[in-house]
């Protein structure tokens, strides 16, 4: 448009006319002939300025945080619970697969054996009866369980049965020095007597002084009259040191025993023994020898056609 004078004229029309309508929109108040065009304008402008101002205000933006940091913090309270409670029963898969296995193997020890057995769970540790290492069984009279009977686990011999009530029973643990046990050695057959020394060794003074023993050698239990306390072929434990015979007439040996006696759970009562003698038949098959590697030697030969310098 050129700059004339009907153009002015036009321009002061259109600006008088502007300030007519503010000030009936602002004498009308909220029953303003101009309401519904000012609303219809937001509906139409004001999603695109609030993305703009989003856009462009950062300490709004910081404000919505803020505000909804509450609902997120209840969220990730909420997964944490969650994943607290899934490591919860992961752990205690992995502690029910953990008994599991040691069910299996002592049905194993027990197959082997051909014992009869209950089985039992540890419930207590502790001196009870006056035994310096003792467990105590939830299983007891009703459940067929009598003094003087055989304890074992998968790994082999735990210990004995002391005294027995309705629900329970003690057991005295082989490593108690009060525990004595007749042993045998595997495949020479040479027996012996353990004693517990309260730690982790056995001590068993075998009766023949010049017995050919060495470390890594294993021994059962030889059994007792009428299979009580001890029935035959439990796995005892295996030979670490042999103590100089010195001219007496007993070989002492120190044994590492199969079992863990700090960390017993399940084990089994022998309430049916053996018709045979099992002998070293319970008994784990050694682990094989590592095969050496065999070495290649490469020897280089100079070449025919080489010729020696000058």
């Amino acid at each position: 448009m050129r700059d004339t004078r009907e153009s002015r004229l036009l321009l002061v029309l259109l600006v008088a006319i502007a300030f007519a309508l503010i000030t009936v929109d602002i004498r009308g108040g909220e029953r303003s002939p101009l309401d519904g065009v000012r609303h219809a304008a937001a509906s139409v402008f004001g999603p695109v300025e609030k993305g703009v101002a989003s856009a462009v205000d950062p300490v709004g933006n910081a404000v919505a945080a803020v505000r909804d940091s509450d609902e997120r913090h209840n969220r990730i309270s909420a997964l944490e619970r969650e994943n607290t409670g899934l490591k919860q029963r992961l752990g205690s898969n992995d502690r029910n697969r953990g008994r599991a296995a040691e069910l299996d193997a002592m049905l194993k020890t027990a197959g082997r054996g051909q014992y009869g057995i209950k089985g039992a769970q540890v419930i207590a540790i502790g001196a009870a009866q006056g035994f310096s290492w003792t467990v105590t069984i939830d299983a007891g009279s009703r459940d067929g369980i009598k003094r003087d009977m055989t304890v074992l686990n998968g790994d082999g011999l735990v210990g004995r049965v002391t005294t027995v009530a309705r629900d329970t029973a003690t057991v005295l643990l082989a490593n108690d020095p009060k525990f004595t046990v007749g042993t045998r050695m595997e495949k020479s057959g040479e027996l012996g007597f353990a004693n517990g020394q309260g730690a982790g060794v056995l001590r068993v003074e075998l009766l023949n002084g010049k017995a050919a023993v060495r470390p890594g050698d294993r021994l059962v239990t030889f059994g007792s009259s009428r299979d009580k306390p001890f029935v035959p072929g439990v796995p005892v434990g295996e030979v670490t040191r042999v103590e100089p015979a010195g001219g007496s007439l007993t070989r002492t040996l120190q044994v590492r025993p199969f079992v863990g006696y700090s960390k017993l759970d399940i084990v089994g009562v022998v309430v049916e023994p053996p018709r045979t003698d099992p002998r070293d038949t319970v008994l784990p098959p050694k682990p094989e020898a590592p095969k050496p590697t065999p070495t290649v030697t490469v020897t280089v030969t100079p070449s025919a056609s080489a010729k020696p310098e000058d």
